[in-house]
C-alpha cells in the first residue's frame, strides 16, 4: 500500500539543470502548487469565502517570490551551468 503522505502530498520528477536551488525551489514550486489547489476546493465547496481564499493564496504567492529571491533563482537568465553564453 502507498504511503498516505505520498497520495495527499504528490511530488513529480524534477527535468531541469541539477543545482541545489533549483531543486529546493521545484520543491517550494510543488507544494505551492498542491496548496493552491486545496484553497481552490475549499473556495468551491463553500468552507473559505472567496477573500479568505485570495488572502491565503496571495501570502503563499509572496512567500514563493520571497524564496525565489533567497535562492537567486532567474538572476542570471544566460547563464548555462559555468559557461557565460554572454557575448
Amino acid at each position: 500500500m502507498a504511503d498516505r503522505s505520498d497520495f495527499l502530498y504528490p511530488r513529480s520528477r524534477y527535468y531541469g539543470q541539477v543545482k541545489p536551488e533549483n531543486l529546493v525551489f521545484n520543491a517550494n514550486l510543488q507544494e505551492f502548487a498542491q496548496r493552491v489547489s486545496y484553497i481552490c476546493n475549499l473556495e468551491t465547496s463553500g468552507k473559505l469565502s472567496s477573500e479568505e481564499a485570495y488572502k491565503k493564496i496571495h501570502a503563499l504567492w509572496k512567500d514563493l517570490k520571497r524564496t525565489k529571491k533567497q535562492l537567486g533563482i532567474g538572476e542570471t537568465p544566460f547563464q548555462d551551468g559555468d559557461r557565460n553564453t554572454e557575448a
